[in-house]
């Protein structure tokens, strides 16, 4: 079980570190023109750029804390976190009627649950 929550984790970390590198460093233009991307225009540049700080930071946290054992209930709270996001995600997918990228979120949903789940318990 555990090597299964290192795997997803890791996983999980790397998608968010690149979705959250992208949102930071690639203007919000050129991220509207992007596959999915056109949910970016419905939101002020400012929030583009510190969601993507956040999935940064929760892609830090999915793994750093438990990598280093330094309070390791950081990790679930990472993950639990991330699942937020995904929720709000799903959410502006299904409002723009987006539905194969809203069951990708959901799949991220479903995987940082179960990650924060096998790590809470």
């Amino acid at each position: 079980m555990n090597l299964t929550l290192w795997i997803i984790a890791s996983l999980l970390a790397a998608v968010f570190l690149f979705a959250g590198a992208n949102k930071v460093f690639i203007p919000q233009e050129k991220l509207a023109k992007a596959p999915g991307g056109g949910w970016v225009l419905q939101f002020s540049a400012g929030f583009v750029k510190a969601l993507g700080a956040v999935e940064i930071l929760g892609a830090v946290g999915l793994i750093l804390p438990a990598l280093l054992g330094t309070s390791p209930i950081l990790v679930p709270l990472a993950a639990v976190g991330l699942a937020l996001i995904m929720v709000g995600a799903a959410t502006v997918e299904f409002r723009r009627h987006e539905y194969k990228h809203m069951l990708l979120n959901l799949a991220y949903l479903t995987l940082t649950a179960f990650v924060a789940w096998g790590r809470f318990w």
